[in-house]
């Protein structure tokens, strides 16, 4: 089915600790339910389309309270593609490091908040994109500095690293 030219822009930040990493089980979302999730994100608004960061940055002080100088190492490493019915989603995947884990409140409108070690995260039941772009920054992606994009395939995604050029 070709794209009917709607697009979603959503954003992700996956919080780490030493070797855990803070993920939320969605309840009540309209896109995603009752699955494992980046410990915030959400849709952009329409003065962050063209400011990915600004959107992640928002959407982490809202649901946790977390501003940028409770991070450390802050980086967008992964642009996912989507083809849905009706809509094209776009999911940009950041990753950071939480500078003291004491500092945070684990209460979110949004689920429920948890810490995992990292070689848990293959066993949770997570979306799609979420699904793949995790397991890919587990094997891969924690090691490096590199930006990847993935784009879904019939039931896998494709990694590729994004070279500035």
């Amino acid at each position: 089915m070709q794209p009917m030219g709607k697009l979603r822009n959503m954003t992700s930040i996956y919080l780490t600790y030493e070797n855990q990493i803070l993920l939320l089980y969605r309840q009540g979302s309209r896109v995603v339910n009752n699955m494992w999730v980046g410990s915030a994100g959400g849709h952009f608004e329409p003065d962050e389309l063209n400011d990915a960061t600004a959107c992640v940055m928002r959407e982490l002080n809202e649901e946790l309270g977390i501003t940028r100088d409770m991070l450390r190492n802050i980086q967008l490493r992964y642009i996912s593609l989507y083809n849905k019915p009706a809509e094209l989603r776009q999911n940009y995947y950041y990753f950071a490091e939480l500078k003291n884990k004491d500092d945070i409140n684990l209460v979110s409108d949004e689920g429920q908040l948890k810490w995992f070690d990292i070689s848990e995260i293959p066993a949770l039941e997570m979306p799609f994109t979420s699904h793949h772009v995790t397991r890919h920054w587990l094997k891969e992606g924690r090691f490096n500095d590199k930006f990847y994009a993935a784009v879904s395939t019939d039931n896998d995604m494709v990694f590729l690293e994004m070279k500035e050029f």
